[in-house]
C-alpha cells in the first residue's frame, strides 16, 4: 500500500499539534469514536477533542461516520501517510518538520508510557514487548527492499484494524514503530 504523501503546508501544520496525533492513534486502535469517547480515553475535555477532530477533518485526516443520532463517531480516512520535506518550499518544509517533530514527540511519549506499564502486562504478552535496534550496511536498493518487506508483512494484518470481526480471539492492538536512519557520508 502506497503512503499518501502530505504536501499541503496547512495540512502539515494541522499535524503539528501532538494531541492530534493522539486522536489519530486512538481512532486507529479503537475504531470510530465520538468526541465524548475520545475525551474519556484521553483525559481531555469534550470541547478540546471536538475542536481537534474538526481540525483533522478540515484537512481530510478524519471524517464523521454517517448514521442516525446526534453524536456522530469519527473515523480515520487514511491510515498510511508520509511526511517529507522533499520538494516543498521553505514554508512547507518548516510545516513538515513541525509535523514530524510532533509525531515523534507523541510516539516517544507512548513508548515511554508503555515501558512504564510493561510489568502490568500478562506474562504471555510481556515476553513479546520490547525495543530493539540493529545497524547493518545496505545499498539504497537493499534498504528499499527491507522497508517494503516490513510494510508487506504488516499489511497482511491491515484489514483487522478496520474490521474487528476479522480479529482472532485474544488479539490485541500491537504498535510497531519502525524508524530508518541513514548515516551521513
Amino acid at each position: 500500500m502506497a503512503d499518501a504523501r502530505i504536501s499541503d503546508p496547512k495540512a502539515l501544520r494541522a499535524l503539528s499539534h501532538p494531541f492530534r496525533w493522539k486522536l489519530i492513534n486512538l481512532l486507529t486502535e479503537q475504531g470510530p469514536s465520538t468526541a465524548t469517547q475520545c475525551s474519556v480515553k484521553l483525559g481531555e475535555s469534550v470541547a478540546t477533542c471536538s475542536y481537534h477532530l474538526n481540525m483533522l477533518a478540515k484537512y481530510g485526516f478524519v471524517a464523521e461516520v454517517e448514521g442516525p443520532g446526534r453524536q456522530k463517531p469519527w473515523r480515520i480516512v487514511t491510515r498510511h501517510q508520509m511526511i517529507s520535506t522533499e520538494g516543498l518550499d521553505d514554508e512547507g518544509a518548516l510545516a513538515a518538520e513541525a509535523a514530524e517533530m510532533a509525531y515523534l514527540d507523541q510516539e516517544f511519549e507512548r513508548i515511554r508510557e508503555y515501558a512504564r506499564q510493561h510489568e502490568h502486562l500478562s506474562e504471555e504478552w510481556r515476553d513479546h514487548w520490547g525495543i530493539s535496534s540493529a545497524t547493518t550496511f545496505l545499498t539504497r536498493e537493499e534498504l528499499r527492499e527491507v522497508q517494503h518487506g516490513i510494510r508487506a508483512l504488516l499489511d497482511r494484518y491491515d484489514e483487522r484494524v478496520e474490521n474487528p470481526e476479522l480479529r482472532p480471539e485474544g488479539a490485541r492492538a500491537v504498535r510497531f514503530f519502525v524508524s530508518t536512519t541513514v548515516s551521513p557520508e
